[in-house]
Order: C-alpha cells, then structure tokens, then sequence
C-alpha cells in the first residue's frame, strides 16, 4: 500500500481577484497561507509521513509545498520542482477578470473554456507580459513545448510523463508521494488516475483546501480516496 496526497496551493493573489491566473507566478494571499499551513496540520494529525514530494516551478505551488511539509514536521524531505506540475496555461485570458470575460465573450464560451476536456482558449500573443517564451524558469526547454494556451488534455500530455517516470515508479515502490501542485494539472492526473471520460472531467473540482489523498495496491490498479479533514 502507497499514498499520493494532492495538495492544490492555497488560494493566491489572484484567485482572490477572481483572474485567469495559469502559468503567471503570483505570490499566495494570506488565506493561502493559512490554507496551507492547515494543510500540513491535517498531514501530521492523519501521521502521513512522506518519502518524496513533487511541486511546479511556480512560487505558490512551492510555498504550498514548504508549508505542508514545515507543517507536517517533514520539511527535510527532497523536493523535486518540474514544470510539468505547472498550472495549465490560460493563454490570452491570462490576466482577466473571469466575470469580465463572462460578460465579453458569454459565460457557456467561458465555461466551455475552463473546464472542457479538449477546447484551447485563445492563444497568447508571444510578446505578451505574460509570455513564458522568455522566463527564465524555462529557459532550458526546447521552444516548441513552451504553450501559449492549453487544455485540460494539453495539461495532462505534458504532465504524464512526469507521472510515468517520477510518481508512479515511486508509489509502485511503496513510497509515500506529497504532490503540491495546481486545480488543473491535479485534475489532468485525476483524470488518468481514475481512468475518467472527457465529459466526466468537466464536473471535477480541485479545492485550494484540504487535501486529496489516494490509496494505491501495489500496482496502482485499485485505490481509495478521500479528502482530510478534522476528524481524520
């Protein structure tokens, strides 16, 4: 028997601000902190002790990740950052509001946008502030994979291999695994984890808080989940 434990990052800045966030590298607002920070608590209390754990390149995620750990008395533990853990990029909606979007472009489109399994949003301008072409967090990746919008199903191409080679060997080796990650990339791995259809994707919801944990046999065919919680 294995655990994953999925922790989304806490609710950040612009989440607070209700804007199409993706791979921007914004900061965790103060209820993020304390998100987190209670999401390590919850960690130690259910006495979940770690082997490994996976983040993105992006500083929420990252904190997430340090407080859980600081939190959970695990803070020693090697922690791996890769950009395939990123959040899915929201190419040109980055940066607007999602009501603002709603009213321009019609809340089914916007919808359709968020959550679809296959629909790329608009693609962002290369020279956007927000492009990532020039962010040194990537600088030593080949041009080409670096998106200017994804989907949901983008997401999970980029983030599998990264699951094929990293978490999966480590839960079939009967390691524990935390991954601090984001709702959509936790979503693209949920999606394949539970073997979910395009459509049933769309009415699943990563929350900021708490936790999500699975319980894998040994070879990762059967598995309990659950969120912790209080009474854990």
């Amino acid at each position: 028997m294995s655990k994953l434990v999925f922790a989304r990052h806490g609710l950040s800045e612009w989440n607070q601000k209700n804007l199409f966030t993706g791979w921007v590298d914004v900061d965790l607002a103060e209820q993020g902190v304390k998100e987190a920070i209670k999401a390590g608590q919850l960690i130690k209390k259910a006495k979940i002790k770690f082997d490994i754990a996976f983040t993105s390149v992006l500083k929420r995620a990252i904190k997430t990740t340090n407080y859980v750990l600081e939190f959970s008395d695990q803070l020693w533990l090697p922690v791996e950052k890769s950009w395939r853990l990123n959040e899915r990029h929201y190419g040109g909606l980055t940066g607007l509001n999602k009501a603002d979007a709603a009213a321009k472009h019609g809340k089914e489109q916007v919808y359709t946008w968020r959550r679809s399994y296959n629909t790329l949003p608009p693609a962002m301008p290369r020279n956007d502030k927000y492009s990532a072409h020039t962010d040194p967090r990537y600088a030593l990746l080949d041009d080409s994979v670096i998106p200017d919008a994804e989907n949901l199903k983008v997401t999970l191409k980029r983030a599998l291999p990264f699951w094929e080679d990293k978490i999966a060997p480590a839960l079939k080796e009967k390691k524990n695994v935390f991954v601090g990650a984001h709702g959509n990339s936790i979503r693209a791995l949920v999606k394949h984890i539970e073997h979910l259809s395009d459509d049933e994707i769309m009415n699943v919801e990563i929350p900021n808080f708490p936790p999500l944990v699975y319980d894998f046999d040994d070879n990762l065919k059967k598995f309990d989940k659950y969120y912790l919680n209080y009474d854990e």
